[in-house]
């Protein structure tokens, strides 16, 4: 591909320390380790160190396996909602209440990652997902709901997202998937901005550190919520201005002085943050070698017109034509060019993104913005919302980093 990265860059994602320190080596074989230093290691509410106190101090079920082969029919092949480099994701059905399983079509549905069995990396991050999720609570964070310990296999039990990632209703073309309205592009926004901010908080301290559209899943209201907690980690604490650590994520999202330096800190997230709200706003990928030659790193060609209000035209989705007013699209393009900022110090944080995101809202609400065509009637074209009202889409994410498009 004419990168020597792999798809996913991951090296070390221990959010505790386990006294492990295993090298990840991509598929090509190329060490992706950029620093030998070892992260710093604090968490604010204190996390548990060991795997045992993780288990145990969680609220999450401990179910059987052969609790989640009823609940997935077995995991037959017409379950599988989606499939990735570490899983694959299976629909399953458990009782509201007692969370046993249940017959398909009854009770609740959930969605079950069953993990490949790659060792202590794919173990790590099982691990992180239990950590974080089992112990944080909030409207933009996917519920996880229990996990499977036993012998070799590797389980994870989450609330059903029923329209999938953000990533399909962006990308996928066809008549299935429709474009999401700037409205809907714009609420899913700020609902993910209220995840991350969440995460950052002084009480949790939490860099999520995979910010992507794939880990972006919406319910049936389009309500977002940040997914895959498996390379999250603890943020710093102190004195300490950042953690350090190898160098992991998805190519196209990390944050440049990350890349250089594997110095993480939110702001990383925040650069994160500004690659998706720009592949939101413009309809691309952050990358696409099928471009036209300068055109296949979405931020280094969008960069110079978004801070221009005659020529952000030229970056923004042309499926959403006469949806937006001038001034809203270049709040939305100046906000997106502070968040890709090389310089961290002058990237907002979560909080400030938050903000603004809530202002378009209420003027949206308020009428602020008239989407008028050229005749002066109001336009709006289809939503993936408005398709097929009585059916909503079977795709799921991929339980792992997204590929790399090139």
């Amino acid at each position: 591909m004419g990168i020597c990265w792999s798809n996913q860059i991951k090296a070390e994602s221990s959010p505790f320390n386990t006294g492990l320190n295993s090298k990840h080596v991509s598929t090509d074989g190329t060490d992706l380790s950029r620093t030998n230093s070892k992260a710093s290691v604090v968490s604010v509410p204190p996390t548990p160190r060991s795997e045992g106190e993780i288990l145990q101090s969680s609220k999450l079920k401990s179910f059987t396996m052969a609790e989640l082969r009823t609940a997935t029919r077995n995991f037959r092949p017409d379950s599988v909602l989606g499939e990735g480099g570490f899983g694959s994701v299976f629909k399953g059905w458990i009782d509201e209440n007692s969370l046993a399983a249940a017959k398909p079509g009854t009770g609740i549905v959930i969605a079950v990652k069953r993990l490949n069995q790659d060792g202590m990396q794919g173990h790590r991050e099982w691990l992180a997902e239990v950590n974080f999720l089992g112990q944080f609570s909030h409207p933009h964070l996917v519920r996880l709901i229990g996990y499977c310990l036993e012998d070799e296999h590797r389980l994870l039990v989450y609330e059903f997202m029923p329209r999938g990632s953000l990533e399909n209703h962006l990308f996928r073309r066809g008549s299935y998937f429709q474009p999401l309205s700037w409205s809907l592009r714009l609420k899913v926004a700020l609902d993910a901005a209220k995840g991350l901010a969440f995460l950052h908080s002084d009480e949790n301290k939490v860099i999520y550190r995979d910010f992507k559209t794939s880990n972006i899943l919406l319910d049936s209201s389009y309500n977002a919520k940040l997914s895959d907690f498996g390379l999250a980690k603890d943020g710093p604490t102190g004195d300490k201005s950042h953690v350090s650590t190898r160098v992991m994520g998805t190519y196209g999202y990390a944050a440049p002085e990350y890349l250089a330096t594997g110095h993480l800190t939110t702001k990383s997230d925040v650069y994160s943050f500004g690659v998706v709200l720009l592949e939101m706003i413009s309809g691309k990928r952050a990358v696409d070698k099928n471009r036209p030659s300068g055109e296949h790193n979405l931020v280094e060609w969008a960069k110079p017109y978004l801070a221009n209000k005659r020529k952000i035209f030229r970056v923004l989705d042309s499926r959403l034509e006469g949806q937006y007013s001038t001034d809203e699209a270049y709040t939305v393009a100046t906000l997106a060019l502070r968040c890709l900022s090389t310089e961290i110090k002058y990237r907002p944080n979560m909080n400030q993104v938050v903000t603004i995101l809530e202002q378009l809202q209420v003027s949206n609400v308020n009428g602020g913005n008239q989407d008028t065509n050229v005749n002066g009637s109001r336009t709006r074209r289809k939503s993936a919302g408005d398709a097929n009202p009585g059916r909503t889409p079977t795709a799921y994410p991929r339980p792992s980093a997204s590929p790399l498009y090139t």
